[in-house]
């Protein structure tokens, strides 16, 4: 190999992963945990694509990963990576050795948007310039935008949102720069913006790909490998309740009815169309101020047996959500970058596996996800 093939090589290999919400808990959580993969200081525990199955020597390594974002919020990774100590989701001593890598990828944490402090279309070019300037100023060969901000509140017609005119959500805004911008775009984050004719047209123009959306992390992931077992054994279910307590900025988010509504969709349509009809059953999300960043869902679910016995199971569930979802994230940009690489585009409904609600796809039950998802990466390279 010459010198100047190994350089191509060794760019191709560079991946931007651009979180919007950049100052948050999962992007900090992720970040400080992939640098410390990086330098052998954490496992790799809860990294599905560095399982055999998924060929993690065919996916972007994790030491070349490369990190920047918008926010909203000015401060730094490491203080929030310090909070995050201080509450028992990241090792102290972890945070410690990687605060100087943190410092440095703060510069590339540029403003978020903001509605109202410019116009939809002045938003969306000055997002896509820092990703490019991002890309040139790193080598990259490509960009994966992640969309790790706060829940954003379902829209009322999403059909009447066609152009930069109309009254876009903030996800749409940040879709619509990664695609500008020649990047492609995950929604881990509940939002409607990868359903929107404006979103969906614009990446179909620049043949990217997408996924999406509401990564699937505690409750919802318990879920979608219990309910295919009472359908697998002819149990008749007859209520699922659920109720999930978080604190943190989730908390306060979803504390708002109408915002909630999005999550709580998007755990409803799962576990119907697991069990093929309405399952009957409440389902609250409550904030408590002080559980921070973990949370707790409890499960009540009542089905019928044999000769109509009714029967009872209950779960609890505690976790804590930024260490849940901070792997997939890193699972997700690594996946959707070798889906890039490979020419893929649209909706990737095969990364349904990390989704409470798959964009492109109708499959709910894990163990069948998890099929779908070990045959695409096994074709990607074909």
């Amino acid at each position: 190999m010459t010198s100047d093939e190994s350089s191509t090589h060794e760019r191709a290999e560079r991946t931007g992963v651009w979180f919007v919400g950049a100052h948050g808990s999962v992007a900090t959580t992720a970040v400080v945990g992939a640098l410390g993969m990086r330098h052998g200081l954490a496992p790799r525990t809860g990294m599905v694509t560095e399982l055999p199955e998924l060929d993690p020597a065919g996916l972007p390594a994790l030491d070349s990963l490369v990190f920047g974002g918008h926010d909203v919020v000015s401060r730094s990774l490491a203080k929030k990576a310090e909070a995050l100590a201080s509450g028992g989701v990241l090792p102290a001593a972890l945070v410690g050795a990687v605060g100087a890598e943190l410092d440095a990828i703060d510069a590339d944490v540029r403003p978020g948007y903001v509605a109202g402090e410019e116009t939809v279309a002045e938003a969306v070019h000055r997002l896509a310039a820092d990703l490019g300037a991002f890309r040139e100023h790193h080598d990259l060969a490509r960009v994966v935008v992640v969309d790790v901000a706060s829940t954003q509140p379902p829209v009322a017609d999403p059909e009447s949102l066609r152009s930069l005119e109309d009254p876009l959500p903030g996800a749409a805004i940040y879709a619509l720069a990664a695609f500008e911008a020649g990047a492609a775009y995950v929604a881990f984050t509940p939002s409607p913006c990868l359903r929107l004719p404006v979103v969906v047209e614009a990446a179909a123009r620049a043949r990217l790909p997408y996924a999406g959306c509401d990564g699937k992390t505690g409750e919802t992931l318990v879920k979608s490998a219990l309910a295919p077992m009472f359908a697998a054994r002819a149990l008749e279910l007859r209520s699922w309740a659920s109720v999930n307590l978080l604190g943190g900025g989730d908390g306060a988010t979803l504390a708002d009815p109408e915002t909630a509504r999005s999550k709580t969709s998007a755990k409803r349509s799962g576990l119907d169309a697991m069990a093929g009809r309405p399952v009957p059953g409440p389902m609250h999300i409550d904030k408590v101020e002080d559980l921070g960043e973990w949370k707790t869902a409890w499960d009540h679910v009542r089905f019928d047996g044999f000769l109509g016995t009714t029967m009872t199971l209950q779960f609890t569930w505690q976790g804590c959500d930024s260490a849940l979802a901070a792997p997939l994230v890193l699972d997700l940009a690594r996946l959707v970058s070798a889906a890039h690489a490979a020419g893929r585009s649209g909706a990737l409904p095969e990364l349904a596996f990390f989704f409470k609600d798959p964009v492109g796809g109708t499959e709910h039950r894990l163990a069948e996800q998890w099929r779908d998802l070990v045959a695409w990466r096994q074709g990607l390279d074909r």
